[in-house]
């Protein structure tokens, strides 16, 4: 059997490709940005065959980098943004329409008309989400209906959808498998997460003919073979999950009461729950973590809209700063007798609140506030709005205790932030090695299911920490400067 496992990261603005070693260490990667399109005010989209093309290129150039051959590699896992929307014509493989990408807003109006229906209460107990364009299924429907002739086509069976694992699945094929994984499938608000299979009522509500949905496998099966002629021979396909639950899988978040975030320009927590489906009454999603051997495990998620985003304001909108690093060394200069708090609802708020119209605030400012105090209020409104996303979790599912974070993403570089965060939190910030944990995760999945990488156990005992951030905070504090945010956020809402 081959040594590596490729790992295909096809992301909201680049396409990356990672070659591990069946030791699961990082050998070789490339990556290739591709162009976003704004057709109107809210309206996000990709054009799928950059999607396509970006993808090809960054897998042969990472075998080329490496001088290794098709037959060098055992597997190939990939792991995808989340919820963006491709249907394309089934003879051709080409889209009818751009990708509608996740963060689009354009279906707001059905969504709407859906809740005043009074269709929330069904979607969330199948499916665990709430009704928002976020999610597939009224993309989806926005395509039926408004490219011409489309509903009638996919009625016949000649159009598919897919999320972006399934439009690169059928590429990579050659049009041979049209397929999907269980944590994708729970990601479009079609997909029965408790019976494990698409919901006819959800789909016939939403105009959606079954007949162009994927056929939805465990997160580590046989997804077909990559056609010869495209990396110089066929690669077995072998796992596929979402980015965020790949980032679960690679931060081996296997217990019930494991908890990892994803720090980026956003920050998605997860935390498992094992066999239990729990129903957030705290407006959290249930979703699906992942599947094996035809057994899901269920977590519950959270969705913070900015984390990362915020220093980019710093830097792009206000021109505080010319790096993001530079941010660290702004907040251990800050005043610590000025309390600036930022609410950055710069898009509205996330999770646990739910608040799309919410726009950002600055509370406490004085003559004597500037770059270091807002720099600071910058990376700590990251802490609090994970310290909200925790305690709707607690409340939610009590298995969770004083766990570990275990944190991963681009800002979990500054120490001062993870400091900040396992101070706040009252929690120990477990920060790893190797934090490429989206990759890895799928690379896993597909090492793991062609015996060239360890099992569960072994994977999880293999994982190791690089930095713990212990809590200092005396709990006095941190229960007064928490109180203080929950003021602000209030504030924000109200206004």
């Amino acid at each position: 059997m081959s040594g590596y496992v490729l790992a295909i990261d096809q992301g909201t603005t680049s396409s990356r490709a990672m070659l591990f070693d069946a030791g699961l260490q990082l050998r070789e990667a490339a990556q290739q940005e591709f162009a976003q399109h704004y057709p109107a005010p809210g309206w996000v989209e990709h054009d799928p065959e950059d999607i396509w093309s970006s993808v090809v290129s960054c897998v042969r150039a990472v075998l080329e980098k490496a001088g290794l051959a098709a037959r060098d590699v055992a597997a190939i896992g990939i792991t995808n943004q989340r919820e963006t929307t491709i249907v394309w014509d089934r003879a051709s493989g080409r889209a009818i329409h751009n990708a509608i990408v996740w963060q689009d807003r354009r279906t707001a109006p059905l969504c709407a008309a859906l809740r005043e229906e009074g269709l929330e209460s069904e979607v969330r107990r199948k499916t665990g989400l709430l009704i928002d364009p976020y999610f597939s299924a009224t993309k989806l429907a926005w395509v039926l209906e408004n490219v011409p002739g489309a509903l009638a086509r996919a009625e016949t069976g000649a159009l598919a959808f897919g999320t972006v694992d399934s439009f690169l699945i059928w590429r990579l094929t050659g049009g041979r498998v049209h397929a999907t994984d269980a944590t994708n499938a729970a990601r479009t608000m079609l997909y029965d997460i408790r019976a494990g299979g698409w919901d006819a009522a959800l789909c016939a509500r939403l105009g959606v003919p079954m007949a162009m949905l994927p056929e939805v496998r465990d997160s580590a099966a046989d997804f077909g073979m990559t056609e010869p002629g495209l990396f110089g021979g066929a690669i077995g396909i072998r796992g596929v999950a979402g980015d965020q639950q790949a980032a679960t899988v690679g931060q081996a978040c296997f217990l019930p009461g494991m908890l990892k975030a994803t720090y980026g320009t956003g920050c998605f927590a997860l935390l498992n729950t094992g066999a239990e489906l729990v129903e957030s009454r705290n407006r959290l999603l249930g979703t699906i973590a992942y599947q094996l051997n035809g057994a899901p495990t269920y977590a519950l998620e959270g969705s913070i809209f900015v984390a990362g985003a915020a220093v980019q304001w710093l830097r792009d909108g206000l021109k505080l700063i010319g790096a993001a690093a530079e941010t660290q060394a702004l907040a251990e200069a800050a005043d610590a007798a000025q309390e600036v708090v930022l609410v950055p609802a710069f898009t509205g708020l996330g999770a646990p609140h739910w608040a799309p119209e919410a726009r950002g605030a600055v509370f406490g400012l004085t003559r004597n506030s500037g770059p270091a105090e807002l720099a600071r209020a910058a990376l700590e409104s990251v802490g609090y709005q994970t310290r909200d996303l925790l305690q709707a979790m607690r409340a939610d599912w009590g298995g969770i205790g004083q766990a570990v974070l275990r944190v991963d993403g681009g800002m979990t570089a500054s120490d001062w932030t993870m400091q900040f965060l396992a101070d706040i939190l009252g929690a120990p910030v477990d920060r790893p090695r190797l934090l490429e944990t989206t990759a890895l995760g799928v690379a896993w999945l597909a090492g793991m299911q062609v015996g060239i990488c360890a099992g569960q156990k072994e994977f999880a005992e293999s994982w190791l920490a690089e930095r713990r951030f212990a809590q200092s905070m005396p709990e006095p504090e941190r229960a007064r400067r928490y109180a203080r945010w929950q003021r602000a956020v209030a504030a924000t809402l109200a206004f």
